[in-house]
Formats: structure tokens, sequence, C-alpha cells
């Protein structure tokens, strides 16, 4: 198969060979973000600790900062109910936003920040039950 790419305004053409046909891989043009099942999607761009780290590795009652930034937003408050995917907090460094979201549903036990305060990587920002 011949593929054809333009960059800058200069075309190239490669060869490549189908090695394996893999049905289950995603189709080209399909929706990256289309989900085939009936679980919510978190935001694009939304951090869960599930989206990084083995789901054995997470605590499910503690969040905790994926990096080092200020807190713009604290969406929830202690005795809150919280649906998964959830805003909980967005974050911003170096001029950009990150939203972080619930994983699960549950309660908020207790919120360790406000907006303003700064936050160091790994740092616990909200506590569940």
């Amino acid at each position: 198969m011949k593929l054809q790419i333009t960059i800058n305004g200069k075309t190239y053409t490669a060869e490549v060979e189908v090695l394996e046909d893999d049905s289950t891989t995603r189709k080209l043009g399909a929706d990256p973000h289309q989900s085939d099942s009936a679980t919510p999607m978190p935001p694009i761009g939304a951090y869960t600790p599930t989206s990084t780290l083995n789901r054995s590795d997470v605590n499910e009652k503690l969040y905790r900062s994926p990096l080092t930034g200020l807190v713009i937003k604290v969406n929830v408050k202690p005795g809150q109910q919280v649906e998964a995917n959830q805003l909980i907090i967005v974050l911003e460094a170096m001029k950009m936003e990150t939203s972080i979201t619930a994983h699960h549903a549950g309660k908020v036990k207790s919120v360790h920040v406000a907006p303003g305060d700064s936050v160091k990587l790994n740092q616990v920002l909200v506590e569940f039950e």
C-alpha cells in the first residue's frame, strides 16, 4: 500500500505493508473520543489517576496533584456526593489548565486545598470516605 503525505508544501510518498490484520484496531478517520460503552467519559484533557497509573496502584480515597501548579477552582466541599467523571479541581501550570475528575462516585471527606494555593506533585488535594 502506498501513502502520500505533504509537509510544508512538499509531497512525500511512502510504501507500507500491513503485517497483521487486527480487527480490534481503530479505523482511520474514526472519532478517538467516541466510546463503545455506556460509561460516561471524562472531558478531553481531564486527569484521572487511572490514566497514568495501574489500577492496583491507585488509592481510591486520595486524589493527588498530577503536577506542580496553582489551584484555580475547587468544585467540591466536604460531605458532598460526587459522581464518576465529575469535575473536582482545576489546576494551572505554565498557562495551561488541568481538570481533575472523580474516577468513581463517592462522598468527599475533606478538601486539602483552596483556590490560589500552590501545590506540589503528588500532594493530596481531596480525600473521599
